[in-house]
C-alpha cells in the first residue's frame, strides 16, 4: 500500500473542511482512503494530509485531474499544493 501526501495552505480551515469532507466520494472512487488531516501548530491553515492509496497510477491520474483542482479552488487552497506519493 502506498501513501498520498498533500501539503497546502488554505485561507480558512473552517471553510475548507466542509469542501474536503464533501469530496470523499471522489477520492474513494480513485482508491484514495483513510484521510488524516494535520494542522501546523503555529498556523491552523497550513495543512498536511495523508491518505492510503490502493493503486498509485489511478491516484496520480485523479490527483492531476480537474475535479481535484476545482475542489481545491472552491475550498480556498492558496498557492500550489505539494502532492507526493510514497510507498
Amino acid at each position: 500500500m502506498a501513501l498520498l501526501i498533500v501539503q497546502h495552505v488554505v485561507r480558512d480551515y473552517g471553510a475548507w473542511r466542509p469542501v474536503f469532507d464533501a469530496h470523499e466520494s471522489s477520492r474513494a472512487g480513485a482508491g484514495i482512503t483513510n484521510p488524516r488531516v494535520y494542522r501546523k501548530a503555529e498556523d491552523g491553515n497550513d495543512l498536511a494530509l495523508l491518505f492510503d492509496v490502493a493503486d498509485v497510477e489511478t491516484a496520480k491520474t485523479w490527483a492531476a485531474g480537474e475535479d481535484l483542482k476545482s475542489a481545491m479552488q472552491r475550498a480556498g487552497v492558496v498557492g500550489q499544493p505539494l502532492i507526493r506519493f510514497v510507498s
